[in-house]
């Protein structure tokens, strides 16, 4: 089965001031279609940089980041952005949903970027949203919806285009225990039911045994648990 994401001797650095700083080094895994991954470690530790380096936000220092056999560090921005619009999903701690916009509108938006008919983009919304239990959420705006809510309404954005991968950025960080282990088992609903890739960031080991693998990131190298 071909991996979804390679990393190969994955490194990165900044300058500041005349001196560098070493964030990853030499970090090696793949992900395959259906497999759920657990990235954790503790705050500042490049967790999320190492996301940023796998959708091709960040460029690595060293090494290579493959997408369907696809080096990112190869291709121009825009084919970075094809390359990203469709095989990743996105879902952060914080929704960053469009707050003028209705729960309907910000999910179908992925589709309607991609010049997907507005009426095909509508109905794939509102068939997504009441799969998360959103049904009767279309025309709320984030501020009409709890913060489970609007997390759902993200995890429906991100899934909307059936993406080869999901990147979850402390999906549950900012909810209460109860809407957390909802919000998760959706999440892994979506993912077996779609085949889609999972990889989780997260410093919750409750989130992280549900996964398939662990690794964690420490001492900026990245180590099988």
């Amino acid at each position: 089965m071909s991996n979804i994401i390679e990393c190969r001797s994955l490194c990165f650095s900044y300058s500041e001031g005349g001196t560098k700083t070493l964030v990853l080094d030499n970090l090696n895994f793949e992900i395959k279609p259906g497999e759920k991954l657990a990235i954790i470690g503790q705050s500042g530790c490049g967790k999320s940089t190492l996301l940023n380096l796998i959708a091709g936000l960040d460029k690595p220092s060293e090494g290579d980041v493959l997408i369907k056999s696809s080096n990112i560090a190869m291709l121009n921005e825009k084919e970075r952005t094809e390359l990203r619009s469709e095989n990743l999903g996105f879902v952060y701690q914080f929704h960053h949903l469009l707050n003028d916009f209705s729960a309907l509108y910000n999910v179908s938006l992925p589709l309607l970027i991609k010049n997907i008919d507005k009426r095909k983009a509508i109905k794939l919304a509102e068939d997504i949203l009441k799969k998360v239990g959103l049904e009767n959420r279309l025309q709320h705006k984030p501020s009409q919806l709890s913060g489970g809510e609007r997390q759902r309404v993200a995890i429906a954005r991100a899934m909307i285009s059936e993406p080869a991968c999901l990147l979850a950025d402390e999906p549950t960080g900012n909810l209460d225990a109860d809407n957390a282990n909802d919000i998760l088992d959706l999440i892994i609903e979506l993912n077996d039911n779609q085949n889609t890739a999972l990889i989780v960031v997260t410093h919750d080991s409750t989130i992280a045994n549900r996964m398939d693998r662990k690794l964690e990131l420490s001492n900026k190298k990245l180590h099988e648990v």
